[in-house]
Formats: C-alpha cells, structure tokens, sequence
C-alpha cells in the first residue's frame, strides 16, 4: 500500500509542479518534457533490465551449485554457534537455520532480487515454529530486521549498474558499501537484542565483532597510510579477486563433492532469468515516476529545499544531491534503484553525488517492502518492533554512508 501512493505521488507531484511552472512562468515545453521523459525512461529500464540478465543468470546458476554440493549446508553448520546465538528460539537443526543462511547469503552478493523468494521460505518455516499465527515471533524480528538493514558482502547489483552508467572503476564502491551496510547491520542487531534481552556477550558474537575491528582498523591504516587514488585501486583490486576467488570457490567445491556443476548451474541460471524478467514491470514504473517527477522540476525543489537547510546549519551541501535515493531505499528498493541511477546520469557515475548514491543504496534495504512482503506471505498483523528497530538501522546506515562517503571519495 506505502509502494502504490509513493508510486502515485511522484506523478501527482509531477503534474502539480508542471501546471504551476505553466502558469506562472509561461513554460511551455514543460509537458513535451514530461511526456519525453516517460518514454526515454521506459527505454533506459528494459535496457538496465536485459544487462541483469546474465549478472543474476551468472549468480544464480553459482548459488544453485553451492545447494546441490552441499557447500551452503556446510556454511550454515559452521555458522550454527552464531545463529543459534542471535537466534536462540529456533531448535538446533531446524530447516529454518539453512533457509535464512541462504536468504543472506544472497544479500550478503547484493542479489535483492534472489533473497526474496529464500527469504519468504525461512519466514514459512519460521511460522510453523509461531504458536501465535497472527503475532510476529523474536526470530522474525531479527531475522527481517537483519534484513533490513542489508548486509552485502559484495554490492553485485549495485556494480553492474555503475558499469553500465559508464564508471571507470565500478567496483571502487566496494569498501566504502561494506564499511557502511555493516554499521547498520550491528546497529540493527544491537537494537533488536537489547529489545529482546539477547546476550550478545557471547565468545562466537565476539569473535565476529572481534574480526570486524581487526577488518576495519587494516582498512583505516591503508586508507592513512596510502594516497585516495591508490585507495580506489586497492579497493578495486580486492573487489575482483573476491569475485574470482568466490566462483572458482563455488565450482571447485561441486566437483570435489562429485556434483555435477554444469546441469547444476544450468538450472540455477534459468531461475536469474526469470528474476530478471520479473523485475522488469517494476523497473518500468518506477523510472518513469522518477522521470516525470525530475522533468517536471519537483526534484529540484526537494533537493535545493534540503540543501538550503543544510547550508543554513553551515554544513558542507556536497552530499544533498545523494540524499533522494539514501531516503528512498527505506521505502522502496526499485524506487532507490531508478533515483541511484538517474543521480549517476545527472551527476556522472565517478562524481562524489554519484558514487555516495551508490553507497548510501548499498547501507541498507527496503524496511518497508520487506517487512510488508515478508510478514504479508505467512499472515503476520501484529508486527511488535521489527518497524522500529529497521529503520533505527536505517538511519545508521544514512549516517555512516554519508562520513565514509566523505573519507573515501571527497
């Protein structure tokens, strides 16, 4: 319902922005722009689409080998002493625990698209454990929570669309996205635990936390000790053997376990290209919305409206031009998507707007959409404060988007 009148708006907005500059300035072209925007914008989404193809094929068809060799059951045991932590209401052994590994293993590769139907399949086998069919369980809420907060270890997605807007480096994205979607998903797990008095002061949880300080204090002492052109360098660098290592990974573990990778990734690629030609109605919507609602001038509105206040506090305005699609992503991912690549097109893909829309799409995810979808497949009403804590995670990610965009690329 959020999704139908944010849609909705963006034309009505659009319109109303339109009729008012006719009026009172004689623009007359105002509607040929409108009307041109809609078609250059349907044009650009089917395109965007048909490049996803083969990237979600390609993930896809290497998740699928993972599952039939019995590489993401292997990950999900050696995980067990973390889920059964954060999630200590689920019995040991119960399918749920592999499900939701899979759901965010696949958030973890920015595959938004292939999380969903993992992730409506843990929220099924999380129900069968509900004795209240109609009241949000504490797995759900972590587990739905976590997922808002959308924890990527490799911004695939986003990526794919930075090589298509034409950047020089697409991968230089990579650390500032992990740093920040990271913040937000401790945030989010912080908030949840202390909601539901989880003692995450445990030797696997800090372990974990233990191996991000170590992760991030190397990542600061290179960012200190070498120059920011190197940084994107390194970042790159890091980014492309992560990928390499992680499909040479996927196939050499299904031939060791005998399983035949081919027919195996055959038959996970079919399912990336149905995804992909699922997206593409809600790829179409949205970037007309944002087409129409850019042509008719309200973005500019909105934006310079931001920009004034900011300015006005005598903070530095550079990120404004950003903040649309970081405010965005709560509320719908296809909306972020289209205003993360509409930014790029204005403001150029290797701009610091351009770059820091990217970081601020990769913080978190659609709390909205998801908690809607999610809590909608199995029935869900009474949804407690899985809404509260995701957005609290949310706001942290805008934030440490924001500071580590300014690190690294301003």
């Amino acid at each position: 319902m959020v999704l139908n009148y944010i849609w909705a708006a963006f034309f009505i907005i659009a319109f109303a922005v339109a009729a008012g500059k006719l009026v009172l300035t004689g623009d007359t072209d105002v509607f040929t722009r409108l009307i041109n925007a809609t078609f250059d914008s349907s044009k650009s989404a089917f395109e965007i689409s048909l490049g996803l193809t083969g990237l979600l094929s390609l993930w896809l068809g290497l998740m699928k080998i993972g599952e039939n060799s019995g590489m993401i059951g292997a990950l999900s045991r050696w995980l067990s002493p973390l889920f059964c932590r954060l999630f200590p209401d689920i019995p040991k052994g119960h399918p749920a625990m592999g499900s939701i590994f899979m759901n965010f293993s696949a958030n973890m590769l920015g595959l938004d698209n292939a999380a969903t139907p993992l992730g409506l399949k843990a929220m099924k086998e999380l129900q069968e454990l509900n004795p209240k069919k109609d009241t949000a369980t504490n797995p759900m809420i972590m587990f739905l929570v976590i997922n808002t907060s959308g924890l990527i270890l490799i911004p695939v997605s986003i990526m794919m669309y930075r090589a298509q807007m034409g950047a020089a480096q697409p991968t230089d994205i990579f650390i500032p996205t992990l740093l920040t979607t990271t913040v937000s998903t401790l945030v989010g797990i912080t908030a949840v635990s202390i909601s539901q008095r989880i003692n995450l002061l445990c030797r696997p949880v800090l372990l974990l936390v233990a191996g991000i300080g170590v992760f991030f204090a190397g990542l600061m002492w290179l960012y200190f000790n070498v120059g920011r052109s190197e940084m994107g360098t390194y970042s790159t660098l890091a980014a492309n053997i992560l990928l390499c290592a992680i499909i040479l990974l996927f196939i050499c573990w299904g031939l060791w376990k005998r399983t035949n990778v081919y027919d195996s990734f055959i038959e996970g690629a079919k399912d990336g290209f149905h995804t992909a030609v699922r997206i593409i109605p809600y790829l179409v919507a949205f970037l007309v919305g944002i087409g129409v609602f850019r042509a008719s001038g309200a973005m500019d509105l909105l934006v310079q409206g931001i920009g004034a206040a900011v300015g006005w506090l005598g903070v530095d305005t550079s990120f404004v031009g950003a903040l649309p699609t970081a405010l965005m992503k709560s509320l719908s991912g296809s909306a972020a998507n289209g205003l993360m690549i509409d930014t790029m097109a204005q403001y150029g893909a290797d701009s610091f707007v351009g770059r820091m829309s990217c970081v601020a799409r990769g913080a978190s995810d659609t709390t909205f959409y998801i908690l809607a979808v999610y809590f909608g497949s199995v029935g869900i009403t009474r949804t407690r404060n899985a809404l509260t804590c995701g957005l609290i995670a949310d706001g942290a990610g805008v934030v440490a988007a924001i500071v580590i965009s300014y690190l690294f690329f301003f």
